[in-house]
């Protein structure tokens, strides 16, 4: 009798759940790396993609997972090794697909606005499109067989590599497309890459403690401190003390009862550009993050028609990887979603004493001051489990109601009686203006003379935003600055966010232009 292949589970950290849960109607988070690259069309056929994909997939299992929610507080990944090295080969055909050539507005469209591709059978998924090649079942492959005739013409592809959110964040798909480029673009043929294959999935039917076949949660990955019942209510009273002073009061002009409609809005800096800006930002003593902070802050000050009594909140996130427990993350695959969040405020006036450079500079230093603070805080960890311990049970409250809704059984709550006491304290509002996540430089990521044939001229993101959703990704490629703006175009009124675009882009020109 046969042996089965081995099936390794695990609950959802806190993290995860919060954008799982989100995620089951229309794939909410569900994020899209978009890569353009040159390459002979040789090396991208589809025999040679699938052993990269399966190798990579036994590298994360959790690529090949699948997720199992059995109630609001069970919810767990399962992976099922596959039964043998040609098993690994043969499953990834049902996460990858080649597509016509197309623009590259098209090929993200697909992704963010057409049917979700991802589900909680599927949790991954590759497409690749190149010239010629046509949206078709793949074929049963025979990676072990060399091909004669081989394409070497050098031809333009584009690669989206699709993952939930819940299972990996922005960092870790950037490593993971280095991996698959490197893979791809290396010197092992089929029949080594099949080794390689064979090498991992043996390594990954052996294992047979739970806790090293999958990666932890970032939960469990971070320092776990035991703390008395006081330090953890003392914990809990700084998170609520922080949280409050997140005052925010400036938002675009909404529009309803739209659909929702993401769309991208990319700019690069040449090369000289970028240069001059890192420089502008030296010598001021600030980080990239810092002037973007403040050049938002500025722009909408310019596009608004508010009197500033309240600030602009901005919201953005940090990794948490430098936080983990060393011999937890020397095991682990580095697929996971391991961020914190953190809010940064600024005032929604300019001073007519001051020059608008002058005031722009500050921003930056004041975003300095609030992003150093953040991240440095002795509280971090703690400021961290309790936000995602708040997030976790808000995305709960949230699907159960859907799910009653849905069932139609939902019926709003009675209202409660109210006995005579003292008014509540009032409580500032806390409404964010837009997320800004700043990514750092991504040629630290890709190393590009790993890469063999292959040439890397572009990347970008896709974002299956919820409805309403407006997110600036900065970062460097490549040498150069790119700036992507993901949003709902039918969200928001037309002409404030255009307004608000074109006072970023100039206030690049005015206070850091070369």
């Amino acid at each position: 009798m046969a042996e089965s292949a081995p099936t390794y589970s695990r609950p959802l950290g806190l993290t995860e759940a919060s954008y799982f849960l989100p995620s089951r109607e229309d794939g909410a988070n569900d994020l899209g790396l978009h890569l353009g690259f040159t390459a002979p069309l040789a090396i991208t056929v589809q025999s040679r993609v699938q052993l990269v994909w399966a190798l990579l997939r036994l590298r994360h299992p959790l690529l090949a997972a699948r997720v199992d929610m059995h109630d609001y507080d069970d919810i767990r990944f399962v992976y099922t090794c596959p039964a043998s090295p040609q098993d690994a080969v043969r499953e990834t055909a049902n996460a990858l697909q080649y597509r016509p050539a197309c623009s590259k507005d098209e090929f993200v469209d697909n992704f963010v606005l057409g049917p979700r591709i991802l589900s909680n059978e599927r949790l991954s998924f590759l497409y690749i499109s190149r010239p010629g090649d046509v949206t078709a079942p793949l074929q049963t492959p025979t990676p072990c067989e060399e091909k004669e005739g081989y394409d070497f013409e050098h031809a333009q592809h584009e690669l989206m590599i699709c993952t939930t959110h819940y299972l990996a964040d922005g960092i870790a798909i950037h490593q993971l497309t280095n991996d698959f480029s490197t893979l791809l673009g290396g010197q092992l043929n089929e029949s080594e890459l099949m080794s390689l294959v064979a090498r991992e999935w043996e390594a990954q039917y052996k294992k047979t403690a739970q806790n090293t076949a999958l990666p932890a949660s970032l939960e469990d990955r971070l320092p776990a401190t035991p703390r008395s019942k006081f330090q953890e209510a003392a914990l809990r009273v700084d998170y609520e003390n922080t949280q409050r002073k997140q005052i925010g009061g400036q938002v675009f002009p909404r529009q309803r009862g739209k659909p929702r409609r993401t769309t991208c809005r990319v700019v690069a800096l040449d090369e000289s550009r970028t240069i001059h800006i890192l420089k502008a930002c030296k010598d001021h003593k600030v980080s990239l993050p810092c002037v973007l902070f403040a050049l938002c802050n500025i722009a909408w000050i310019r596009t608004s028609s508010s009197k500033g009594e309240l600030p602009a909140l901005f919201y953005s996130a940090m990794s948490l990887r430098t936080n983990f427990v060393a011999e937890k993350a020397i095991h682990d695959s580095y697929l996971s979603v391991a961020i914190g969040y953190f809010n940064i405020t600024l005032p929604s006036f300019m001073l007519r004493s001051l020059q608008p450079s002058s005031t722009f500079w500050y921003r930056a230093r004041q975003t300095k001051s609030q992003i150093s603070a953040a991240i440095k805080s002795p509280m971090l960890i703690a400021r961290s489990q309790n936000m995602a311990l708040e997030r976790a049970d808000r995305a709960k409250a949230f699907a159960k109601e859907d799910d009653a809704k849905a069932a139609g059984i939902w019926s709003p709550p009675a209202t409660p009686r109210v006995e005579k006491k003292e008014p509540a304290p009032f409580k500032a509002p806390s409404a964010a203006l837009l997320g800004i996540s700043c990514l750092g430089s991504l040629d630290s990521i890709y190393k590009h003379n790993q890469f063999g044939a292959i040439k890397l001229n572009w990347v970008t993101s896709g974002l299956r935003q919820r409805a309403g959703g407006m997110m600036l990704f900065s970062y460097t490629f490549l040498d150069k600055l790119w700036l992507n703006m993901t949003f709902d175009e039918n969200g928001y009124e037309k002409a404030s966010f255009d307004a608000f675009w074109a006072n970023v882009l100039s206030g690049m020109d005015e206070f850091i232009g070369v």
